[in-house]
């Protein structure tokens, strides 16, 4: 597989080498897939929660600020007792 970089990726992989944070220019290429590919699930599950969120929402599933703090009080004072 070929890639092309532009001269600033270029230059930021040699930096990072340089500077000892990475072994290889492979290995920086790799963490960047690596987080990339973090981000893109994280995004989809953050989509997943939005989306169960507004379907409890339209189905009426919702509890007020108030009262959800109060629940999360309450089961840290039952878990501080136990």
């Amino acid at each position: 597989m070929n890639v092309r970089l532009t001269p600033q990726q270029r230059e930021f992989i040699k930096q990072q080498v340089a500077e000892g944070r990475y072994l290889s220019d492979a290995e920086v290429i790799r963490e960047g897939l690596r987080l990339l590919q973090e981000e893109i699930e994280w995004r989809a599950d953050v989509r997943r929660k939005v989306a169960d969120g507004i379907a409890q929402a339209k189905a009426g599933q919702l509890i007020d600020g108030p009262n959800a703090i109060a629940a999360v009080l309450d089961s840290l004072d039952d878990s501080t007792r136990e």
